[in-house]
């Protein structure tokens, strides 16, 4: 299957103003656009919605509060919007994200904020911590429902970083958070193969950091589709009781 056409703001503008005032149907536009009919439709309710800035490219993530998914979840379940609708009206990027907040909140879940931070996955930058720091960022970590994204932004740490403490915290207690790095000998008192052999293992543990992120990355995705899918059978079995 190939590719959607990226389509520019200023055509999607176009292609809603041509609508609106009659001048060329969302099929033509469609067939200008090399897109499909269903996507031009998508734009106009954006448009009609939220005004033309809603069309226009997003540099990152949206945040949505908690008050923000009840108030939205609830006015889908006043029964007077589609999904679809609901989604143009409150800019949440997809009627699946809607629906997994629906079906939270009808599992009396609670509805967290959500704040993107991307950033804390990716960080490079290593700050020196104490055993005391990192025991504090552990004990946060795990009093905030393991949650490593958001104790890594607090903390100004990597996400890897707050996973591996975590981890090592529950096999070992506070004693595996100890840095021992401070009792290996000096630079200066090293020989010329103990050196190579030295930059050797701190090259590897590198090498394996970054695996370990990109594991924690494919592991945050699986788990948010499984949540969702989680909640869809929720819903289907509810409903097939319910039926019964």
């Amino acid at each position: 299957m190939g590719r959607k056409p990226k389509v520019s703001y200023e055509d999607k503008l176009k292609a809603c103003n041509n609508y609106l005032n009659g001048i060329v149907s969302a099929r033509q536009s469609a067939e200008s656009l090399g897109v499909n009919e269903r996507r031009v439709m998508e734009w106009i309710k954006k448009y009609r919605e939220n005004g033309p800035e809603s069309l226009m490219p997003k540099l990152k993530n949206n945040s949505y509060t908690k008050e923000y998914k009840i108030k939205a979840v609830e006015d889908y379940l006043s029964g007077g919007r589609s999904k679809e609708e609901i989604c143009n009206k409150y800019q949440i990027p997809s009627t699946s994200t809607l629906f997994k907040w629906i079906a939270k909140y009808n599992d009396l879940k609670e509805l967290k904020d959500y704040i993107p931070k991307p950033e804390v996955y990716t960080k490079m930058a290593r700050r020196k911590t104490t055993q005391k720091e990192r025991e504090e960022i552990v004990k946060y970590c795990i009093e905030n429902n393991n949650d490593y994204k958001n104790t890594a932004a607090v903390y100004d740490v990597s996400y890897s970083q707050v996973y591996s403490w975590v981890q090592k915290y529950l096999k070992n207690g506070n004693e595996a958070l100890t840095d021992k790095r401070g009792k290996r000998k000096e630079e200066s008192e090293l020989t010329e193969v103990e050196k190579l052999q030295r930059q050797n293992k701190i090259l590897q543990a590198r090498i394996k950091e970054l695996e370990m992120e990109a594991v924690l990355l494919k592991k945050v995705e699986e788990i948010e589709g499984g949540d969702l899918l989680k909640s869809k059978k929720r819903s289907e079995v509810s409903g097939n009781q319910r039926i019964a």
